[in-house]
């Protein structure tokens, strides 16, 4: 299935149904009192996360989605029924943008989480709501107000504990195939990795991790060259990133300048993905000798002014990847527990909650109005002891 991890879409939330005028007509009463009632709320609109969904392909295809409408009030003070919700089901990982206000709605970062991103209308009051002592045949009614309408951005970043970045050509898919079950394209030239993959790399039976490919970086990739600039965005949840560096590149650049152009376009991208812990990784140490290896390794630790953890690796041949696995999974086990990173949602305003207060509030007068008697209407009541 193709990989799709932004999306936009329109979701409309139910109207709130109307309240009617009626009055109470039955045989001996042919002037009742006033019996509308009120209508139904309309439905929300919730985005829940699915575990069991990794794309966000079919929100491409069909962009509008609607909720039920709420009902119309009825006589004898029956109440209209509510409009049905509307659950879009997601990848768990996504993230919802309103976007004309580019205000973040929230984010699904465990499965089966629910996110309302529209809310469904208030309903109309019927007429019945507005008689009072001195009005009791009320012609007045409200009607329901219209649910929210926004048009979402649909972000879906992956869940992963390690994630690996590079150039192109690297070996970085080759490693997440040496480590795990994952088994992504690899090839002799640049950019065969055309959209993330994920691998579980199980270091024993019960102690595992989850480490996220994406396509290599080149020089340019935060002003939009190459590939890996719209992925980056899937490691910033990551824990721990992995620098796989390429020891001898095919097309003779020089690794400590590689690896400098990665370290800028992570900069340039975010500061705060570039403050996350990273490890340097030295690919490919089967194509060239000890010596020499160590020689480029100096190079690079010195032009980076590197101070971290460095490892020798060759995924090919998998020398020092089961090695390297274990590292990251007892780094990890160490890290406090944390839930996924979620982008603080920004206060979200729904129109309609001035309306919902004064109808409260309507609602809460009428109440304390403990003149009205409901079961007479024109009628003098005498009461004796």
């Amino acid at each position: 299935m193709k990989f799709v991890d932004e999306a936009i879409i329109r979701v409309e939330a139910g109207d709130g149904g109307n309240g009617i005028i009626s009055f109470l007509r039955e045989k001996f009463i042919s002037k009742g009192g006033p019996n509308g009632g009120d209508g139904g709320d309309g439905g929300d609109v919730y985005l829940q996360a699915d575990e069991n969904l990794n794309t966000l392909v079919d929100y491409q295809f069909e962009k509008y989605h609607s909720a039920e409408r709420g009902e119309n009030g009825g006589s004898v003070n029956c109440t209209g029924k509510r409009g049905a919700d509307l659950v879009l089901k997601v990848p768990v990982g996504t993230r919802a943008v309103d976007v004309d206000t580019d205000e973040v709605i929230g984010d699904l970062t465990s499965n089966g989480q629910k996110l309302m991103v529209a809310k469904g209308g208030w309903h109309g009051l019927g007429n019945a709501r507005f008689a009072s002592s001195t009005n009791r045949t009320p012609r007045k009614k409200t009607n329901g107000t219209p649910g929210e309408i926004r048009n979402l951005r649909l972000e879906l970043l992956l869940l992963a504990d390690v994630g690996l970045l590079g150039l192109p050509n690297a070996g970085k898919s080759t490693l997440i195939r040496a480590v795990s079950a994952a088994k992504p394209k690899v090839a002799d030239y640049p950019f065969t990795t055309l959209v993330p993959n994920l691998g579980v790399v199980r270091v024993e039976s019960h102690r595992s991790f989850v480490i996220a490919d994406i396509p290599g970086l080149i020089e340019g990739a935060a002003e939009g060259a190459g590939l890996g600039i719209q992925f980056l965005k899937h490691l910033e949840r990551c824990r721990l990133l992995l620098h796989v560096i390429d020891v001898l590149p095919a097309d003779g650049s020089d690794p400590a300048e590689n690896a400098q152009t990665i370290i800028q376009e992570l900069h340039k991208y975010s500061a705060k993905l570039a403050a996350k812990p990273r490890w340097l990784v030295f690919n490919k140490l089967d194509l060239v000798l000890e010596d020499e290896l160590e020689e480029i390794v100096q190079q690079v630790t010195t032009a980076l002014d590197w101070q971290g953890p460095v490892f020798k690796i060759s995924a090919a041949s998998r020398e020092n990847t089961q090695q390297l696995s274990r590292e990251i999974l007892n780094y990890i086990e160490q890290l406090p527990e944390e839930k996924a990173s979620e982008q603080a949602a920004d206060p979200v305003t729904f129109k309609w909650d001035d309306y919902h207060e004064e109808v409260n509030s309507l609602e809460d007068d009428l109440d304390e109005d403990d003149d009205f008697d409901d079961d007479d209407y024109d009628v003098e009541v005498i009461y004796q002891r």
